[in-house]
């Protein structure tokens, strides 16, 4: 790739049109990140796969995953199996990444892939898949503070309609 400026200056880059889809799902208190990845598309089959694999590994617990609102993880294939499995979707607003935890640690890792370039795709795959395990193990630290006690969690907030919430324990402003 070329960047033209003052000098003309030559930028390595993974020439090819390869894809690596990581569909990821993180336990707001241990951090563990449970994902389904491939090369292709994410879909709603895929969400359905991660789904699964949640429900299972938190057998008896009660889930709540909050999800933004792509097509493919809000329609009824999804919605359906969510409640099949016992699990509460909650769907963030639109236009509002910044809401989901989720979203910090994919922004954690791309600055960690930011600044090197990688020969072969499969490295990069790895790289990817390493700093995703890391996230409970050396990386835990700084994940706890990333996803950490500042996350405002709305336990306390009741829907008036569909874009206006009241906070239950604030009784200055209640609805009649």
């Amino acid at each position: 790739m070329d960047i033209y400026g003052k000098t003309r200056r030559f930028v390595k880059t993974f020439s090819g049109r390869k894809r690596y889809n990581v569909l990821g799902a993180i336990n707001f208190v241990t951090k563990k990140v449970t994902t389904i990845t491939n090369d292709t598309y994410i879909t709603a089959l895929e969400v359905c796969e991660i789904l699964k694999k949640i429900a299972n590994e938190y057998r008896g617990k009660s889930i709540h995953i909050v999800l933004d609102n792509a097509r493919y993880q809000k329609c009824n294939l999804v919605i359906d199996l969510a409640r099949k499995l016992g699990i509460a979707l909650e769907f963030l607003p639109s236009y509002s990444p910044n809401l989901n935890p989720i979203e910090r640690l994919w922004k954690y890792v791309k600055n960690r892939l930011h600044s090197k370039y990688y020969n072969e795709f499969s490295e990069f795959k790895e790289t990817i898949d390493t700093i995703v395990d890391d996230t409970t193990k050396g990386s835990k630290g700084f994940i706890d503070k990333l996803i950490g006690e500042s996350v405002q969690i709305f336990d306390t907030f009741t829907p008036i309609n569909q874009n206006t919430y009241v906070n239950r324990n604030d009784t200055s402003k209640r609805v009649a």
